[in-house]
């Protein structure tokens, strides 16, 4: 096989595509499942089209120095490529070489330079890189903060099928940022990403549809939302799940349901959680009491800044003389700590 393709690539040679054919010789050898790739070989006929001008070649080299694919790694050399492809407009590179200057990874670090090449990506029409400029209008990064501009860019990147950023969208239309407050756009859009697999657009949407905001309310679609964001791993979208089950929104009550999803959102990091998983095991819902691991969950919330479990891990070690001794000085810290956080 391999004889094969560079007998053909030699016959190549005799024709004005023989860049072209370095270029496909290079990815062969770079992709090939059958008998396993050869990067070694890869690299040598990327270099070789490089060297002849070929400027998707050029990123596909800085690629290979970047992982150290056929080549030992090296930043500078995957800085000076992407640079050089960059050069000549290549709307991907520009975005790759703005990331080197983002990271500092083989040149120094420049947020004015990472503005000035994702500019220009998306002035050529590179749609990913439309998000990103949007990113830097709306932080103020490498150029002055301007969230009307950054709504355009979020703009056009979403009406060009940007998930990201038809989520992005759909926040300014919420906030009013960049542009007028608009509750029925920013659900338009925040359905579209959600329709599109993005995860933290499904949670908003379930949102969305539990306060009637932008659409008429609908407890179902909003169980629905939150099912498949919770199944997706968005631990706010596991925590509203389970006070679905809890309460019996969207869904029939079910309240080891609703502790499942409360210990799976509270193990997630989710700080609500972990107050709602402590008074599950406090009250005994949807699993037996255990007055133990309702002190541990309230205080692994309460010590992440939740008021609520402040107050409640105040009020166990107060109340509570049967499962372990009353502590006056633990309550009273807590108590204080709560009214501190507007308890």
């Amino acid at each position: 096989m391999e004889k094969n393709l560079e007998k053909a690539f030699h016959w190549y040679q005799k024709d004005n595509d023989y860049i072209i054919a370095m270029n496909n010789l290079a990815a062969y050898y770079y992709n090939r499942e059958e008998t396993g790739k050869n990067l070694a070989k890869a690299f040598q006929w990327y270099q070789k089209a490089t060297e002849n001008g070929n400027v998707m070649t050029m990123n596909n080299l800085a690629i290979c120095y970047e992982n150290g694919e056929g080549k030992e790694k090296d930043l500078e050399k995957v800085f000076y490529w992407y640079q050089k492809a960059a050069e000549n407009d290549n709307g991907m590179t520009m975005n790759s070489l703005a990331i080197c200057y983002k990271n500092g990874e083989g040149t120094e670090k420049s947020l004015e330079k990472v503005f000035q090449w994702y500019q220009k990506a998306a002035e050529n029409d590179y749609i990913m890189v439309m998000n990103n400029l949007g990113i830097c209008y709306e932080n103020g990064e490498g150029t002055e903060k301007n969230l009307a501009k950054a709504f355009q860019w979020y703009q056009k990147a979403a009406e060009n099928g940007n998930e990201m950023t038809m989520n992005y969208l759909a926040i300014c239309y919420e906030n009013g940022e960049g542009t007028e407050k608009d509750l029925e756009k920013a659900f338009h859009w925040y359905q579209k990403a959600a329709e599109k697999d993005y995860i933290k657009a499904m949670y908003k949407l379930a949102n969305f549809y539990k306060n009637g905001e932008g659409t008429e309310k609908d407890l179902e679609k909003a169980f629905q939302w939150y099912q498949k964001a919770a199944e997706n791993g968005n631990e706010m979208a596991m925590n509203n799940l389970a006070i679905c089950y809890e309460n019996g929104e969207g869904t029939e009550k079910n309240l080891e349901k609703a502790f499942q999803w409360y210990q799976k959102a509270a193990e997630n990091g989710n700080v609500i959680a972990m107050d709602n998983l402590a008074s599950c095991y406090y009250n005994g819902e949807g699993v037996e009491k255990n007055f133990e691991k309702a002190i541990h969950w309230y205080q692994k919330a309460a010590e992440n800044g939740n008021e609520v479990a402040m107050n409640n891990l105040a009020i166990c070690y107060y109340y509570n003389e049967e499962e372990m001794e009353k502590n006056l000085e633990n309550a009273l810290y807590w108590y204080k700590k709560a009214a501190e956080n507007g308890r």
